[in-house]
């Protein structure tokens, strides 16, 4: 209890600040998701308290991210088409779903496979970061011109045949669930289609429509009607937001521009009486479980959803272990990743019983609370507890605000989320597969296919394959550049025969690193732990490459992130027999010479610790 209180005045601010900027994005990540605003703040509420009182990451926020937004929108979508698009018949569903995601993280941390989420390789990680980005941008397209589908009656209206199809054939599945036989009782068929009203029509046209131009896809589709029907007003809110966003992190960052952006046009809209569309209203008083969860659970509705519910688990697994691994760097800490992985499903779980949207670890979020002065499980608490006070007492004043700033928010979340040090790196890998006449990366290809998939088709299914062809090109290259057994023991040192006689003056100011076997995807972590082991004392780093025979994405960018960690310490890194490829690919992205110039590379032991013996002498001399 001492310790948790120990950074009491440094974890009170970095948690309001915290809190602060968590604020519109909660907001905003619950419109998206489609169960509105009250189940984003929900979310971030729960999350942020229970993940960190129990989680293994202590500088950790968590709540609503857009990867774990983009996905429950489709499942959110996807439930309340098969449930005639009524929210509230398909309500207890999408929490029960949300429920067993956050149960299955906590087993998936009880069963210790958290240590496994770094297998997962940069190029994957990469394509569904960038999907997730230009799916936020393409489905706030159309409210942010103001254009919503469900209200367009020509659109509507095109869908009234396929309407009238659909509620025939729910009719049929009724009198068969019945035992009625439709071909021997017409009679009964007819009656129920008679008592379908014009506004049971309407409405499922309205429930299609909102479909056809739903996600990424849809948005495409519908883009060319919306551009006709644009809603000024609505658009300049949106532009608004996202000027004052960007524009306002130009005079400082001491206050977060999306709260600047938020109330400033919030202001203006609700000041000026603009005619303009709210979001949806947040009650206010206490959050009250949703016990329909557990009063109207059926296994037979749950069976389906057991692969998406899977999917959730592990995708906030991913999202919230990667953003631990962000708060160890800048801490110099190391987390827990099963207990974070238990602390994230328990979070979940509470969450979507109260009726809120999954959520993981928030890397922009956790950031600001370490940088505010956050050291404890006590910040990311503080962070929950200020926005339950922001709905308690703003909740009548955050309903006033305007659909079209939210939408201008989640379009700067959209272009800040994507990965662009890998779009940026395409030109520059190794082309070393054909397709036809052409020659690419296969890295690149890897990314392009998650990117493809994920955006137009299905985000799950994307990763799974994106990770199956990562495996089959890495097994091959491997099985290319390595006849016998490559040892990955990155970290696992002995005394090399030309090392024996290393003269013992040196010991002290020279750190010798063996990189045997591939540096991959899967054994990154180990070598990110290279700058911890290096004594204080030393000034030079000598690393034996000469047993390493490939690098791959992941292994290029831990290699750069050391290098960088060791520049920052004015420690010099020579590399000793670096081999073609990794040198080729170290080449591509200005490693060498930027970091290692050609002095600092030796094909011999011997003629390094010769260099090393010379600049010493010159040193000594000075």
């Amino acid at each position: 209890m001492k310790n948790f209180f120990s950074n009491l005045k440094g974890d009170a601010f970095g948690g309001i600040t915290a809190g602060i900027v968590a604020l519109p994005l909660a907001l905003a990540f619950g419109v998206s998701s489609g169960l509105g605003p009250t189940a984003g703040l929900y979310g971030a509420i729960f999350i942020s308290f229970f993940a960190a009182l129990f989680g293994g990451t202590n500088t950790q926020i968590s709540g609503p991210t857009a990867p774990m937004t983009a996905v429950s929108m489709v499942v959110i979508a996807g439930i309340i088409a098969t449930n005639d698009g009524d929210l509230n018949k398909a309500l207890p569903v999408i929490l029960t779903v949300f429920l067993l995601a956050g149960l299955m993280q906590i087993g998936l941390g009880a069963l210790g496979l958290g240590k496994y989420i770094r297998y997962i390789p940069y190029p994957v990680v990469s394509g569904f970061m960038t999907a997730i980005g230009v799916i936020i941008l393409l489905t706030q397209i159309l409210p942010s011109l103001g254009y919503y589908p469900k209200e367009d009656m020509d659109f509507v209206n095109e869908f009234k045949p396929q309407a009238q199809e659909v509620i025939l054939e729910n009719i049929l599945k009724e009198e068969a669930g019945e035992g009625i036989l439709v071909l021997e009782d017409f009679k009964e068929t007819i009656a129920r289609a008679g008592e379908v009203s014009q506004e049971a029509i309407l409405k499922e046209s309205q429930t299609l429509a909102a479909k056809e131009a739903s996600g990424a896809l849809g948005a495409i589709k519908a883009l060319p009607r919306a551009l006709q029907n644009i809603n000024w007003l609505e658009l300049l809110l949106a532009l608004g937001t996202i000027f004052i966003i960007y524009g306002f992190k130009r005079i400082t960052k001491a206050v977060p521009s999306t709260l600047v952006a938020l109330i400033v046009m919030s202001g203006i809209a609700v000041g000026f009486g603009l005619n303009y569309r709210p979001i949806e209203e947040i009650p206010s008083g206490l959050p009250v479980p949703n016990l329909e969860i557990f009063t109207t659970f059926k296994l037979s509705s749950i069976t389906p959803y057991i692969f998406t519910a899977l999917t959730l688990a592990l995708l906030g697994a991913i999202d919230s272990l990667l953003t631990s691994v962000v708060a160890d760097n800048m801490t110099k800490t190391k987390h827990k990743p099963n207990k974070e992985l238990v602390g994230q499903g328990i979070g979940n779980s509470i969450a979507a019983i109260f009726g809120g949207i999954p959520g993981a670890g928030a890397t922009i979020r956790t950031v600001v609370n370490i940088t505010s002065g956050g050291k404890t499980k006590l910040s990311g608490m503080i962070a929950g507890v200020l926005l339950f006070i922001i709905l308690l007492g703003l909740g009548p004043i955050a309903s006033q605000i305007p659909a079209a700033v939210l939408a201008g928010i989640l379009i700067t979340v959209g272009i800040g989320v994507m990965d662009y040090k890998g779009l940026k790196a395409i030109p520059s890998l190794p082309k070393d597969i054909k397709l036809g006449t052409f020659k690419l990366s296969s890295e690149v290809v890897i990314m392009l296919i998650v990117l493809l998939l994920s955006t137009f088709w299905n985000l799950v299914y994307a990763v799974g394959i994106g990770l199956v062809i990562a495996s089959l090109m890495f097994m091959k290259k491997i099985g290319d550049l390595t006849a016998g057994r490559s040892d990955v023991k990155t970290l696992k040192e002995e005394v090399w025969k030309d090392e024996i006689n290393f003269p013992d003056h040196l010991k002290g100011q020279v750190f010798i690193k063996h990189l045997k076997g591939p540096l991959f995807f899967g054994s990154t972590s180990e070598f990110q732990q290279l700058t911890l082991q290096i004594p204080d004392t030393a000034t030079y780093v000598i690393m034996r490459l000469g047993r390493m025979q490939y690098m791959d994405q992941s292994g290029l960018y831990a290699m750069e992130d050391m290098l960088q960690d060791l520049k920052k310490k004015n420690i010099e890194v020579l590399f000793v027999g670096l081999l073609k490829q990794p040198r080729y690919m170290m080449e591509r992205i200005d490693i060498i010479p930027d970091f290692i110039p050609e002095a600092h590379i030796f094909p011999k032991f011997d003629d390094c610790v010769k260099w090393i013996k010379q600049h010493i002498n010159e040193k000594n001399d000075k």
